[in-house]
Formats: structure tokens, sequence, C-alpha cells
């Protein structure tokens, strides 16, 4: 698990950074930086985009005036803009939509929301847990349509979530108020038996 004393600082800033844009516009692929090495995402499937859009279309209605639902925005590791990662959909302040940047604090996410893609292994999920308990983004949402389960993490501290809350596809997920309050995973997707069939 990775917590902030620990947290691993590239030796030369910057050029992460500018790697991971090169490789971006080289292939299409999206690319983060968690704990200092570059991650490559696959473009996700239609159904796993699709699930963001249904999650997206499902939370907006409910949120709070000074809210907004935004697809691939970047977080970064408080104190290191070269370490960030991209969830599927973020929460976060309308204000957001006004910036010229495209790094959203991560005290102001709320929640990240990270659709799990058909062939993600397991330590990456772990690992990328651990990267947003360190960075103390309040909440985290993983859907996983290869199961049809939902996992809600919250309370950062030492490098992990403290509280965790599991449920199955139709189960609502408890957000606060002005979040939208309980949402609804009714209708949620799930993978084929063999992805790409």
């Amino acid at each position: 698990m990775v917590s902030p004393a620990a947290h691993p600082i590239p030796v030369r800033r910057g050029h992460l950074r500018e790697a991971a844009e090169k490789l971006e516009q080289a292939t299409g692929t999206r690319v983060e930086i968690i704990g200092g090495a570059l991650v490559m995402s696959p473009s996700p499937s239609g159904k796993q985009a699709g699930i963001v859009i249904d999650l997206r279309d499902t939370i907006r209605p409910g949120l709070a005036a000074k809210h907004e639902a935004y697809e691939n925005v970047s977080v970064p590791m408080p104190g290191d803009p070269d370490d960030y990662s991209t969830p599927d959909l973020t929460i976060g302040p309308r204000s957001f939509k006004d910036e010229d940047g495209w790094l959203l604090d991560a005290d102001a996410v709320e929640p990240a929301v990270k659709v799990i893609s058909p062939n993600e292994r397991l330590k990456g999920i772990n690992e990328k847990t651990a990267w947003y308990a360190a960075a103390r983004v309040a909440r985290v949402l993983q859907i996983d349509p290869r199961t049809g389960t939902w996992s809600l993490f919250t309370r950062p501290g030492e490098g992990e979530y403290k509280a965790v809350v599991h449920g199955r596809y139709s189960e609502d997920v408890p957000l606060p108020e002005e979040l939208g309050g309980e949402l609804t995973t009714t209708g949620l997707p799930l993978y084929s038996a063999r992805p790409g069939s």
C-alpha cells in the first residue's frame, strides 16, 4: 500500500508527465502516473463507457447546486502534481468548469468513481485504491461489471480506507444527501463471459 510518508517522488520532476502526455497523444490511451510509475489504461469498451454515462446521468439530477459530475478529470497526489490518477467519473465543485487547469484537488473530489475494466487485475485495483487513500480522496466508488458488485470506500487514513461497504447490482449505494442520496445500481449491465464477445 502507498502511504503519504512512503510516497515516491520522481527524481526528475516533470519528465514523467511529459512522457505521459506524449504516450496519450501517440496512442490515444489514457495514461496516469501512480506512485511514480506510468500506468496505461486500455480504451474503455462500449459497455464500460455506457456504465459511466448511466452513472453520471443517474447522479447529476440529485447533486447539490455546488457539485458537478465530470468524466476523465485527473486528481493529483497532494503536493505532487506529477503523480495523478484519472477516475472514470468524478464529483467535484461546479466551479471547476470555469478553470483552465486539468487537475482537480483530491480534497475537492466527492467521490471518485472507477468502473473496473474486463481484464483488470486485483493487484492493480488494490494499488489504485491505496493511491486514492494516500491522496485522502474522501470516497471512492468501484463498480465491477465482471461480478455485478460495487464497493464504496470511505474514511481514508494511513494509506488505506478505514471503512468499506460492499453491495450487489440492484442494491443502492449510500451517498450523502448533497450527492443525491441513495445511488441506484439497478439496470447496470454485466460484461459478457468473454470480453469482446
